[in-house]
């Protein structure tokens, strides 16, 4: 009997093994490809650009990871990002940078904590509260820029982080890697972390078990707000400007890559690296149609059946493990 439950186990290990080598090979395999398709892929200057062309992208997921997690999901990310932008550049006018930046993370801050609290404590769906934070984002950045972008950035911030290196790596792509670190180490070695996982699988059981369900609803999403104005940060350093409207789709991209990495949809399960392997795959499959010369369009068409495909493998996934 013994034997048998050992074996049962070291099987189980081999499984799990063999599911979490699967993507880093298959973005080896990538890799290989698409240096024999186009050899200038693994060149220096391409791997930089491309590290930190998915940094913006990166930095969302890690805040949808929480969410996920937690049996939710955060469809606000882009416009608060675009929010937080705005803010913070009309802030460094006038103060400086170092308070503009403190501007945006506040207000990724608060814009996430009112999407939790409105779940939180009036029990409405995930989906429609950040569906009506998004709206409300997206108008007060349009209302705050007058619609238009804002090109007047304080130049020494712009500099640092959007072009600044540090070991000969650019200093977003430090930016993007300490932020997945830390939300890994939220997520497996902190109080919260387990509440947010316990909260994922089942608030009944949370509850039961003494976890402020409320509060860690409220903290996810201040998370995920803060994730997003982090976004902002990089994204507006780096294109030179504050823009009302940016990057629309890096929430659903975002959701595509935590999804595709292996974090299920129904919370509970998964962690910050199935996301960043999910954002290496979306990133690179970019990076590689624009390096052949794939039509924008047929770029968008490409990343809408990977997220069908990431939905169906999640439901498989979902499917094999009962």
């Amino acid at each position: 009997m013994e034997l048998q439950k050992e074996s049962g186990v070291d099987i189980a290990r081999l499984k799990r093994l063999g599911s979490s080598a699967m993507l880093p090979f298959f973005i080896v395999a990538m890799a290989v490809a698409a240096t024999v398709a186009e050899p200038k892929f693994a060149t220096v200057d391409n791997l930089l650009n491309l590290a930190t062309q998915m940094m913006p992208l990166l930095i969302l997921a890690v805040g949808q990871t929480f969410a996920i997690i937690s049996g939710g999901l955060d469809l606000s990310l882009a416009a608060v990002m675009s929010l937080a932008g705005v803010i913070g550049v009309l802030t460094m006018a006038d103060y400086g940078p170092f308070a503009g930046v403190a501007m945006m993370l506040v207000t990724g801050i608060v814009m996430g904590s009112l999407s939790g609290g409105i779940i939180a404590y009036f029990g409405v769906s995930p989906l429609v509260v950040t569906l009506g934070i998004l709206s409300v984002a997206q108008a007060g950045a349009l209302i705050l820029s007058s619609g238009v972008p804002i090109y007047n950035i304080d130049q020494s911030y712009a500099s640092a982080i959007g072009f600044g290196t540090l070991l000969g790596i650019p200093s977003m792509v430090w930016i993007g890697v300490a932020c997945a670190i830390v939300g890994g180490l939220v997520m497996r070695h902190t109080v919260f972390g387990r509440h947010v996982y316990a909260v994922g699988s089942s608030v009944s059981a949370a509850t039961k078990s003494g976890v402020n369900v409320k509060l860690t609803t409220v903290l996810v999403y201040a998370a995920s707000g803060l994730c997003a104005a982090l976004g902002g940060v990089v994204l507006t350093a780096w294109v030179g400007s504050a823009q009302p409207v940016a990057a629309p789709n890096l929430t659903l991209e975002s959701l595509a890559a935590v999804v595709l990495g292996g974090v299920a949809l129904t919370g509970g399960s998964g962690g910050i690296i199935q996301a960043v392997y999910g954002v290496i795959i979306l990133s690179m499959l970019s990076n590689i149609m624009n390096m052949i010369g794939v039509s924008a369009y047929y770029q968008t068409l490409v990343i809408g059946v990977v997220i069908i495909i990431a939905v169906v493998l999640d439901r498989l996934r979902t499917v094999a493990a009962r």
